[in-house]
């Protein structure tokens, strides 16, 4: 599949229905991933209390948080967050109760409702083992040397603040991180080096039936679609 959606696609909307990150994160629990109730990484099963069962991956430590079912931003909230004066410098709205002034996420979205939006929007946001969440924090994905298995046979690796993620979810990052880009221009969110490797990715892992069906979901949810998976379905009957 082309990368290039022609001259429209950069006039093309984001998310503009949903402001609220924990209003986004109930909708795909009980509306996208209700029968579809496994992890983005590692396939762990999760239910309705959010409580994750692994079969492929081994907990690091043996936290809640290994346990407890996460959303994860796949293009992190902080890449895309640094675009927008708030976060970086804070505002004069940006004040506590005790005075103080205070920057970063909490202020963006306190200012910027396009902030809100694009941290909202569900065609970005997966379901991921609440551990691996916090361990691959802001980091962007690579490829990194070695098959290092820390997480048991999950080929998940996260090191030198990159992450490497299983070949079969790399298609449907590339084209996260496409949507993104398209959706909101100017965030910076595609470097030049970065968009090579995203689209090898795309090429060796085209989209498949549930990522179709997802896409279709969130889109009569939110309110538009993410066209490179769209597309990518429709040429394949999907």
């Amino acid at each position: 599949m082309s990368c290039a959606l022609g001259a429209g696609a950069a006039q093309a909307a984001g998310n503009t229905r949903h402001d609220s990150f924990n209003l986004a994160k109930k909708i795909l629990l009980q509306q996208v991933y209700h029968d579809h109730r496994t992890t983005f990484y590692c396939a762990s099963h999760f239910g309705t209390s959010k409580q994750l069962e692994h079969t492929l991956y081994s907990p690091l430590k043996d936290t809640s948080r290994a346990y407890r079912l996460e959303w994860e931003h796949l293009v992190p909230a902080h890449a895309f967050g640094q675009s927008f004066a708030a976060w970086r410098e804070g505002a004069p709205e940006c004040v506590d109760s005790k005075g103080k002034s205070f920057k970063g996420r909490r202020c963006a979205e306190k200012v910027e409702m396009l902030y809100r939006y694009m941290q909202s929007d569900m065609h970005n946001l997966v379901p991921a083992i609440g551990e691996l969440n916090g361990l691959r924090s802001n980091y962007s994905f690579a490829l990194l040397p070695g098959e290092e298995r820390r997480f048991g046979v999950c080929d998940m690796e996260i090191a030198e603040r990159k992450a490497e993620p299983p070949p079969e979810v790399r298609g449907d990052i590339a084209r996260s991180y496409f949507y993104m880009d398209m959706a909101y221009p100017g965030r910076g969110i595609v470097s030049g080096k970065n968009r090579k490797l995203y689209e090898a990715w795309d090429r060796a892992d085209p989209v498949n039936g549930w990522e179709c069906e997802r896409q279709r979901r969130i889109a009569e949810l939110q309110g538009n679609e993410n066209r490179y998976v769209a597309r990518a379905c429709e040429e394949k009957g999907l």
